[in-house]
Parts: structure tokens; sequence; C-alpha cells
């Protein structure tokens, strides 16, 4: 998908009738929602259509469907002279409106509506009233940019799951598990509490099941630990499991999450899980990618002495140091090295797939602290296996190798993360003896990441679905310049903003939306006069005033000459992979990587995109 949107300029309300309207890049493409009302505006290169309610006036439009707002950026050169008028959204030449749901249809009123055992709304049965929703001021956003203060919910899990059999529960190991990040949650609750709610009825409550089943769903214990500085609170579901009954070869876990007082906060989802029968104990091939680990990617490391699950430890970082944890585990980037790299704070990276054999660092991917450059091998029995070299898969037994060391293994002992010295198999020197703390389970995990903040306080629905934006891609030159977004979970009802400045949004599909990049103009004058290029954050909003911040920015670079002109630049929040490697640095919270994606030769335009590798 190159993102690029066919606009018909000759399609206008004098012709709708004569024209077919679709949600597929061509033609007129306008989308109802029951949040707010106002104008809906298209860009026709350098044209913008505004479709009015005459429409429905005239018997075009049904006149059932709900406008959308759109606030004008009096600074564009597009709508210069345009009065803001009402219009109606979703139409066809060939057919009923079709009309897109509302956040309160996307998500229950109530946290009874999935959910069983949950407490009731409040002592007497009735929520708290909240005031009228409203959409996001300018002093609102710019109160948010100084902050910082949102919520973040993080659910992280394993990419594969084993499936039970008959009256067995094999649990998902390790433990899918969800992080309140952020300091949005502690201001959360203090507002609550000034507001008269008491302690127990602004605490978090959770369930997460896995979607889709009759099974059901498990309670989190969420107690406001303070986990750390950043993390606000931390909990794992250790009994969920999939029966083989349940036919699925991948599923969602889903967590629904709600205040004490009834308060909704809405229902959030994994990334996909593939469901597994048991480890593959054939010699893996990379045609078998998904069960493949790649360099890059995330892992996780359990062990499990005499296959007791009372006795599953995982590596984990806590307070600066390895340690193998009964409660909590680490995400760890595997990375794939050179042979014949030093050891160093920073490394090269390689790309491909983890093999035994294959060198790798371990990087935490919270901390950034990392293990001395390991050899990973495989493992059979109480067996380190120092020939094999096929790819490492899902749910294998290996031992880490220290490199450069006589025959030191990672270890655990207890909660103690140790040396382990192999002893040589006198039969066959290419075996070497280990113990069982020294065998460890590897799987990929992955996670999703949901961020959001009430910019204008409590609202009526739920702040799910979340949108994500995966990528940008800019379009256009001269004065006219767009910026496509692809991601997931869109809704007609968004906005998008460049840090203060709200810009022309158009709605395409739920994984599609673009919009008007704002002038420079439209900025403080430090910054619109500035010769040095300018970053601002690009977010959603949607029309009651949730702020959805994206972790993504876009950047004002001027041209030299007499009068600055705008570039632009997108940063995606996506690892770098370049042909020649990667430069990592061995320490610190983030990663940071450049790649750049050439120019793009428009008119007073150029472009690079900086990646952020972001860590919860």
């Amino acid at each position: 998908m190159n993102g690029h949107v066919n606009l018909d300029p000759a399609l206008s309300a004098a012709n709708i009738r004569n024209n077919v309207i679709d949600n597929h890049g061509n033609g007129l493409d306008i989308r109802r929602s029951s949040m707010d009302s106002g104008y809906y505006s298209h860009a026709y290169g350098d044209h913008l259509q505004i479709i009015s309610r005459d429409l429905v006036q005239s018997g075009l439009l049904d006149n059932s469907v709900i406008p959308v707002s759109i606030t004008s950026d009096d600074h564009h050169p597009l709508l210069q002279g345009i009065t803001p008028t009402t219009s109606s959204i979703s139409a066809t030449a060939e057919g009923p409106v079709q009309t897109s749901p509302s956040p309160a249809a996307l998500c229950p009123a109530s946290p009874h509506h999935h959910l069983p055992n949950t407490p009731p709304n409040s002592e007497d049965g009735n929520t708290p009233p909240l005031k009228k929703s409203l959409p996001l001021s300018k002093e609102a956003m710019q109160q948010y940019l100084k902050t910082k203060c949102h919520q973040t919910v993080v659910v992280q899990h394993a990419k594969v799951a084993q499936k039970s059999y008959g009256s067995e529960k094999r649990f998902f190991c390790p433990p899918p598990s969800i992080y309140l990040l952020d300091p949005g949650w502690k201001k959360k609750q203090e507002e609550m509490q000034k507001n008269g709610e008491t302690e127990e009825n602004s605490q978090v409550c959770a369930f997460m099941g896995i979607g889709q089943s009759d099974q059901e769903v498990q309670q989190l214990n969420l107690e406001g630990k303070d986990v750390s500085i950043v993390c606000q609170d931390y909990c794992a579901a250790k009994t969920l499991f999939i029966k083989d009954s349940d036919k699925r070869k991948h599923f969602v876990l889903t967590v629904k999450m709600f205040y004490g007082n009834g308060e909704d906060i809405g229902e959030f989802t994994s990334q996909r899980i593939k469901v597994i029968s048991k480890p593959s104990k054939k010699k893996q091939s990379i045609k078998n990618a998904d069960l493949c680990i790649l360099s890059g990617s995330t892992v996780a490391l359990f062990n499990r002495l005499r296959s007791q699950t009372v006795s599953t430890r995982y590596l984990h970082v806590e307070k600066g140091n390895f340690r193998a944890s009964s409660q909590q585990w680490g995400a760890f980037a595997i990375h794939l090295l050179d042979d014949d790299e030093k050891e160093s704070e920073e490394f090269t990276v390689r790309d491909g797939y983890i093999h035994y054999g294959s060198t790798i660092k371990l990087v935490d991917t919270v901390t950034g602290m990392a293990l001395p450059r390991l050899i990973i091998r495989k493992v059979d029995k109480q067996v380190a296996l120092l020939d094999a070299d096929d790819p490492v898969s899902q749910l294998h037994k290996c031992a880490f190798y220290m490199k450069d060391t006589e025959r030191m293994y990672l270890c655990l002992s207890q909660e103690k993360i140790i040396q382990f010295q192999a002893t040589p198999c006198s039969q066959d020197p290419r075996k070497e003896m280990i113990n069982d703390g020294a065998s460890w389970t590897i799987i990929s995990t992955d996670k999703a990441e949901y961020s959001f903040y009430e910019g204008m306080g409590p609202v009526k629905t739920c702040v799910t679905p979340v949108p994500i934006v995966k990528d940008l891609h800019l379009n256009g030159g001269g004065d006219i310049a767009m910026l496509e977004l692809e991601g997931d979970n869109f809704t007609p009802n968004l906005k998008v903003w460049f840090g203060d400045v709200e810009a022309v949004t158009m709605y395409r599909s739920r994984d599609f939306m673009l919009c008007v990049v704002p002038d420079i103009a439209a900025f403080p004058s430090e910054l619109k006069y500035s010769r040095k290029p300018t970053q601002v954050p690009v977010m959603l909003v949607r029309s009651d005033g949730i702020i959805y911040p994206t972790g993504l920015t876009f950047t004002y670079t001027p041209e030299p000459g007499p009068k600055t002109q705008a570039a632009a630049a997108a940063a995606a929040g996506a690892g770098a992979h370049g042909d020649g490697g990667t430069i990592l640095k061995n320490e610190g919270v983030n990663m940071m990587s450049l790649v750049s994606s050439g120019d793009l030769h428009n008119t007073n335009m150029n472009s690079y995109i900086q990646s952020n590798m972001l860590n919860c």
C-alpha cells in the first residue's frame, strides 16, 4: 500500500448523484460520528471541497447521519476565506448510508457486560455523574505537553502458547502480564479521591481472558504497588490456558479494566498469539519462520527444575542486577553478532535468524543492561551440544556459554544468576555436561502498548479502542504537504494534532488516515523564525478530548535562502536494520538508531526518518 489517495477534482456537490462514492481511495469519503458536529473537508490538489447540509435538504443525503467536526486552520492556504459549514457523512449513490459505530457502541457502558464478579458501580449502585464531554482546547493540549501525564497500559506476553489436552492445564509460560506505566495513573486516583471517592473506589480493577471463549477470565491483583518510578503497577495472569477443544490457531488476550466505582476504562487486547501443540523436537527449518527467532526480536528465558511448575524462575533485571525471579519475567532483545565482535559497550548487530552456535547479545528492553557476549548452544537432557547449528525454535532448551571463558555457562542458584563451569564429556569432545540451573527454555515475546490522557477531564465513554499509528508517509510539496498515517483502530472522530496545532484530518478506513501538514506559521514565533529544525509531537485526539500520544514526531526543517521554507520529517517508532548493521549503545533506557529513507525531491521539501527503539 503506497498510501496515495486518488481524489477526483471533478466530484462536487452538484454531481454527487452521478458518481459512486467509495471508501477505498476513490472519489469522496465522508463518514459519520455520533460524537460531534461541524464540517468535514477534503483536499483535491489545490482545491478544498466543502460538502454542506444543503445536500440533506436537497434530498441527496439521508438526514439521519450525524456530522463530524473539523476546526479550521486559518493559517493554511487551503482554508483562506472558507467559512465552516455543516455536512453529512458516508453516502453512496447506490445504497443506504453506511455508518461507523460510535465509541459507545464499541465499548460496553458497564464492566458487567462481559465479566462476572465485578464490583457494583458504587455503594448506591449509581456511577457518579460526569460532566458533558468537550472537544479539546488549545490550552488543554498545551497543559498536557508540559506535564505528559498520560496513562499507559502494556500487555506483555509470549508469542506462542501450548495447547492443553484432556484434563491437563498447561498454563501459559511466561504468564501474560500487564504493566501500568507513567504518572497519569497516580494523578487519576488522586483526582478521584479529591472528588470524594474512597481509596478502594479509585483502585484499578482488571480481568484477563483469551477472547471469544467460554473459558473463565482471571482477575488480576492490582494493588498500586509502585514497582518503579515509571511503573505504577504490575500483575501476571498465572492460570490462563487454552483447551484442545478450542480450534483456533491464533488468539488474542483481552484485558477488561475499570475503577472500583464502576467507571469504565476499556478493553485492551494483546498482539496475536500462535497456538502450538508442543515444542518441536525436529531440526527446524527457516521455512517455519513463525517458530524461529529473529535477530533484534525479544525473548524470555525461564528455568524449570525437574519440570515442576512451582519451581519456575525467569531471567529478570531488578535494581540493577540480573536475577532469577519467581514473580516477574523480563523481555530481552536478542542480537546476532559477528563471531569476531569484541566485548564493548557498543556493538554491531547482524540481521538473520538465531542459530545454535551463534554469538549473541541479550539486552534488557527496560533498563538497557546487557549480559556479556554469549554463544547459544542446544541442550539435550543435561548435555550442551557444541556442534549443533540448526535454527533456535520456540520453547527449546538451550544453554548460554560465556564467550572466551573456561566452559562457563549462565546459570541460576535460587534467585541469583551465577556462572557455572561445565564438565567436558570424556567420550565426546563435542559435548559438555551442565546442571539443571544452566538449562534455559527460550520463547519469543511481544507486547501491546496503549497510551491515553483525558485532556478535558473524565469522559462518558471508555478510552478504547486506542488508535495505534505504525507508520507515517509524507506526500506533496510547495504550499501543500499531506501526511498519511497507517495503523489500527482509527475512527472518524479522531483528529491529528501537531503539538498544540490541530490539523485538517481525513478519515479513510480503520487503518488509514491522512491530514494536511500545518504551516510553520501556525506555531509560536520562536519556532516560526527558527533557523534550526523544529520537532513537534504527533498525536491523535478524540472528539471528547481524549489525547492519544503516538510516540512519533514531525520535524520542520528550514531551507537555506532568503525565506524560510518548511520541510518535514516523520519520526517512526521502529528498529532500524541497515545493510551494514546497526550500532547500539549498551547502556541507558533507550537504544537509539538512525536510518535514512532518502530525500524526497519535492519543491521546498526534504525528508529523513529518525527511528527510536522505544521500550516500556
